[in-house]
């Protein structure tokens, strides 16, 4: 379709909150498939191809401003960044040919389960990050390959799923999780742009709109986590938000479907 200038405006707009929104807690890319899908009218998984642009886009820009300001320190990730790379290709190879939509039915009821976890005991995710708790491998690599499978088929989420691992799990802090997730997302997604590309699955104008606005979103954000002290409560708040707008979101969208 011929793009207006208002689809420039919004695409951007949309990018840069999707930008804040998954660089500080998840689920932004309901915010850019949406824009991709109602709005530019793009197939199911050419906006899943496409969707991936903005978010290698704020995956560079977040990690670059986490390092910048001190703020990435690897040495505990690798555990947990490995196999959700590696259960992301297989999850990409999956989504070039099945279409998302029947495991989008099934999203409304994880979100409604992870808004439990995440209100029962808010403190649980307002911690410290424990240097001394011990990795089971055993539970670790099969739910992070799930993780990274999850990430690569859909994306959509995917940052609330691997926050809760990571802070209730891993028991790591809120910022701390947020920050390896940015560069795990980043380093998969590079993997994944290719597969779409390959099968000619991303519209690169489109994409590149929105990764603009994810890059400045990305950038705002990570600034905002590295430098203010009491980061981890806000991106808590927020984290919430996100959580509870996606289920009424998805069961609006279901009761108005089921309607019609």
């Amino acid at each position: 379709m011929e793009l207006e200038t208002y689809h420039y405006v919004i695409a951007i707009v949309g990018g840069i909150f999707a930008g804040i929104l998954n660089t500080l807690a998840g689920n932004g890319s309901a915010i850019t498939l949406t824009i991709l899908t109602e709005l530019l009218q793009l197939p199911g998984n050419l906006a899943n191809g496409t969707n991936r642009v903005g978010i290698l886009a704020q995956s560079f820009m977040g990690v670059w401003t986490f390092h910048k300001n001190g703020k990435l320190k690897l040495n505990r990730g690798s555990t947990y960044i490995i196999p959700t790379i590696i259960g992301a290709i297989a999850g990409v190879v999956v989504a070039t040919m099945v279409s998302s939509d029947q495991f989008k039915s099934v999203f409304r009821f994880l979100m409604v389960f992870m808004l439990i976890v995440i209100l029962v005991k808010p403190s649980r995710w307002l911690i410290k990050t424990d240097t001394s708790n011990k990795v089971n491998l055993w539970i670790t690599i099969p739910v992070f390959l799930a993780l990274g499978f999850y990430g690569g088929f859909i994306q959509m989420g995917m940052g609330v799923f691997f926050l809760a691992a990571m802070v209730l799990g891993a028991k790591f802090s809120l910022i701390d999780a947020n920050i390896i997730k940015v560069f795990v997302v980043g380093a998969y997604t590079i993997l994944v742009v290719a597969i779409f590309q390959w099968n000619g699955l991303i519209d690169w104008k489109i994409g590149l709109i929105l990764a603009v606005g994810q890059g400045i979103g990305a950038w705002l954000a990570a600034s905002f986590a590295s430098q203010y002290p009491k980061a981890d409560f806000w991106a808590y708040i927020l984290l919430v938000i996100v959580v509870v707008l996606a289920i009424i979101k998805m069961f609006n969208l279901h009761l108005w479907v089921m309607g019609s």
